[in-house]
């Protein structure tokens, strides 16, 4: 199969895991959720962990990966609680930021030189989320405003800035370290199941309720899981075959997909507007990640 029909494939399920745990977070608590699709995660994972060879596995790398992970969990609980207090039209655009700050960072931190196409892309992330972010009120203020104001907002802030740090922990990881994409899919998910489990003990010792959340929200959450572990796999297929800049493009436009279909679903306002927003800033992102 071509590339582009794996990232593309990957590309919808990413949008129907958004959408399931946008329903989801309706009736359920974010901590509760994430630690029971930890768990279905990982066992989902068993099969992928049975099949690698441990002794070709660096410790070094798995060291690194855990500690990648701690972020991970902390990145997708962020998100989790943003999607459960804003409209899944209003939040999934704002992760499309993800490239441009990597970019930024690199620039930054690493020196890397921006080109005229990532600099247009920058512009146009930013154009894109100022618009997203304006309210019926024509405050020409109000997009800065309502990262202060809104609880929602700022937990999709921390996301990014951890997003941003665990895509370049990616890169070092499948770069630098050589760790096989399938051991770090395994890995990654035995390792977030853990994680869920330490900060789930460790945060809410008395109020955790998973026997609840299975009985009420076991289907769906499944379900997100098996469309997670579909479009991780169909994206590592997708780089093994073609353009890895290419395949990250393509897999942006899931965010297009659940904003339209999940808004639609979820009844969320202004969506024409949300919708223009989230082309606008996948435009800038394609012209980051590719050009």
């Amino acid at each position: 199969m071509n590339w582009f029909y794996f990232a593309l494939i990957s590309a919808l399920f990413s949008a129907a895991a958004a959408i399931f745990e946008k329903k989801v977070l309706f009736q359920e608590k974010a901590l509760e959720f994430s630690l029971v699709l930890a768990l279905f995660n990982l066992v989902l994972s068993i099969p992928i962990l049975l099949s690698l060879n441990l002794s070709a596995l660096y410790g070094t790398a798995l060291w690194v990966l855990f500690g990648k992970t701690i972020l991970g969990m902390l990145s997708f609980l962020c998100v989790m609680y943003g999607l459960k207090n804003l409209e899944i039209s209003g939040a999934l655009p704002l992760l499309v930021l993800t490239p441009g700050l990597v970019a930024l960072t690199a620039f930054i931190f690493l020196k890397e030189a921006l080109g005229r196409y990532e600099v247009l892309g920058l512009i146009l992330l930013l154009v894109g989320t100022y618009i997203l972010q304006l309210l019926h009120k024509r405050d020409l203020l109000e997009p800065f405003k309502i990262f202060v104001k809104s609880k929602g907002h700022r937990y999709i802030v921390v996301a990014l800035i951890l997003f941003t740090v665990t895509s370049i922990l990616d890169k070092v990881l499948l770069k630098e370290y050589n760790l096989p994409p399938l051991a770090f899919l395994g890995f990654q998910h035995l390792f977030l199941a853990i994680d869920f489990l330490l900060l789930a003990l460790l945060w809410r010792k008395k109020e955790l309720s998973i026997v609840p959340t299975l009985k009420r929200s076991w289907l769906p959450i499944l379900l997100v899981a098996i469309f997670t572990m579909i479009y991780r796999y169909t994206q590592i297929e997708a780089v093994k075959l073609g353009s890895v800049a290419l395949v990250l493009a393509l897999k942006r436009t899931s965010v297009f997909f659940a904003v339209v279909i999940g808004g639609q679903l979820f009844h969320d306002h202004y969506l024409l507007r949300k919708t223009i927003a989230t082309v606008i800033m996948l435009a800038g992102a394609i012209l980051v990640i590719v050009m």
